[in-house]
């Protein structure tokens, strides 16, 4: 299981590098004003939004009680590197819970 957690943990470092790049090399609000201005910018906007809820409904089945709130009230604001993060934590006993 330390193969999968390490692929997954590479894959979130390397999205965390793109989105600092990203800042501090673009224009934020250029990017922003193109995303919603262009039919494909918007398909991606709801596309990762649709993703997160997916995640939302995943991590809200898997926690308990008031420690989903902890992780889904994150991800409109850090988006998948959120998801990652919870994902790496949690895949030994998501794997256990899903192949029995």
């Amino acid at each position: 299981m330390i193969l999968p957690r390490i692929f997954f943990a590479l894959l979130g470092a390397i999205l965390t590098w793109l989105i600092i790049f990203a800042v501090r090399s673009g224009d934020f609000w250029a990017a922003g004003h193109w995303l919603t201005s262009d039919p494909w910018g918007i398909v991606t906007i709801v596309d990762l939004y649709f993703g997160l809820t997916v995640s939302a409904a995943v991590i809200g089945l898997f926690e308990r009680n008031w420690k989903a709130l902890l992780w889904i009230i994150p991800l409109p604001f850090l988006g998948n590197v959120w998801t990652i993060v919870w994902f790496v934590l949690r895949l030994p006993e998501l794997a256990r819970r899903l192949c029995g």
